[in-house]
């Protein structure tokens, strides 16, 4: 099963790769204050996960430039299943007004990303 997950996550990645969505371009001040507020985003995946890549190309698409953590690594999965409460990816860490909330399906990252800076 190992060998069929590796080979499909391969072609998940090639085909990213080639297909690969073109970035949203906006005037160079309003990129500014969107990056300034995607510091407080930070996206915890998989590398070849279908769903991760769903999102990572909506933020593309967006032209949006938020932190990707993988959360195969130990102190990533760590920080996501003690502070987030599953270690389920695609996680997306809001920080906002000092609280901090996790978001974790494909369809609702996409859709808040789209509502907020669409």
């Amino acid at each position: 099963m190992f060998i069929v997950r590796w080979i499909l996550g391969r072609i998940i990645l090639i085909l990213n790769f080639i297909f690969t969505p073109k970035k949203r371009k906006r005037p160079q001040d309003e990129q500014l204050r969107i990056d300034a507020e995607t510091k407080l985003l930070a996206l915890y995946e998989y590398k070849a996960c279908p769903f991760c890549v769903k999102v990572r190309r909506a933020m593309r698409r967006q032209g949006l430039n938020i932190e990707t953590l993988d959360a195969k690594q130990e102190d990533h999965k760590a920080r996501l299943v003690s502070q987030g409460g599953q270690a389920k990816v695609p996680c997306l860490r809001i920080e906002e007004n000092g609280e901090t909330r996790w978001m974790y399906e494909s369809s609702d990252i996409i859709s808040y990303l789209d509502n907020r800076f669409a």
